[in-house]
C-alpha cells in the first residue's frame, strides 16, 4: 500500500488594497499647494547662488539657513504629500517608514530650527513685516517643532494613530507657505502691495487655515479608524 503525500498549493499573496479617488485627490492636492512656494523657492535659492543683485542683504550676507531652509521645505512638502493618505500608506509601507524615518522627519526639523534662525537673526523688511508677524513666526516654529518631537515620541511608545496625528499636524503647519499664496493673492491683485496689518492678517489666515484643516482630518480619520474596529470586533 503506498501512501501518496499531498502538497498544499501556495496560498496567493492578499491583493494590495486600491488606492481609492479621494486619496488621490488628496496627494494631488497637497502637490499643488507645495508648487508655488517651491518655486518661488527654487527662484531664490537660484538668486542666493549666482550673486543676484535684488537678493535681500539678509540672504546675501548669511545664505546658509535660508538655503537649509528652502531645500528643506521642498523635500519636506513633496515627500509629505505621499505620507498620509491611508491606502497609500499601507500599500508602500516599506516606503512609508524609510521616507519618514530619513526624509520627512529630518527635513521637517530643519525646516523648523533654520526658520527660528532667520526669524531670530536676520534683519526683517521693516515695512512688509513687524512685531507680530515675528511673534507669529516664532510660535509656528516652535509648534511644528513640538509636533515632531511629540510624533517621534509616539512612534517609540507604538501609538501609531497619535504618531500620524501629530505628524499631520507638523506637516499642515509648514504647508502654509503654500495656503499664504491664497489668502494674500486677491487682496494683491485688488489694492497693490500690503501694509503690516494686511501682511499680519494674510499670513496668519495661512497658517490657522491649515491648522484648523489638520485637526478635521485628524478626527475623521480617527473616527474612521474607530468604526473599522467596531466592525472587526463584531
Amino acid at each position: 500500500m503506498t501512501s501518496t503525500t499531498r502538497t498544499a498549493a501556495p496560498r496567493p499573496s492578499p491583493a494590495k488594497p486600491r488606492i481609492p479617488a479621494r486619496e488621490r485627490w488628496l496627494i494631488a492636492g497637497l502637490l499643488v499647494l507645495a508648487l508655488v512656494p517651491s518655486i518661488a523657492g527654487a527662484v531664490r535659492v537660484g538668486g542666493v547662488a549666482v550673486g543676484d543683485p535684488s537678493t535681500p542683504d539678509r540672504f546675501a550676507d548669511d545664505p546658509l539657513p535660508v538655503l537649509a531652509h528652502i531645500v528643506g521645505a521642498l523635500i519636506y512638502a513633496f515627500v509629505g504629500a505621499f505620507q498620509f493618505p491611508p491606502t497609500f500608506r499601507r500599500r508602500h509601507i516599506v516606503w512609508h517608514r524609510f521616507a519618514g524615518r530619513y526624509l520627512l522627519v529630518p527635513t521637517g526639523f530643519i525646516v523648523a530650527l533654520s526658520g527660528l534662525w532667520m526669524n531670530a537673526t536676520y534683519v526683517l523688511p521693516p515695512i512688509d513685516d513687524g512685531l507680530v508677524l515675528l511673534l507669529s513666526r516664532y510660535a509656528v516654529g516652535v509648534w511644528m517643532f513640538v509636533c515632531l518631537v511629540l510624533a517621534l515620541v509616539a512612534v517609540a511608545m507604538r501609538r501609531f494613530q497619535s504618531h500620524g496625528a501629530w505628524m499631520i499636524r507638523a506637516y499642515a503647519v509648514a504647508m502654509g507657505a503654500g495656503t499664504q499664496v491664497f489668502t494674500s493673492m486677491p487682496s494683491m491683485l485688488l489694492f497693490g502691495p500690503p501694509d503690516e496689518l494686511r501682511r499680519v492678517i494674510e499670513m496668519d489666515a495661512g497658517w490657522l487655515i491649515n491648522i484648523v484643516a489638520a485637526e478635521i482630518v485628524i478626527r475623521v480619520w480617527h473616527a474612521r479608524a474607530a468604526g473599522l474596529r467596531r466592525s472587526a470586533a463584531a
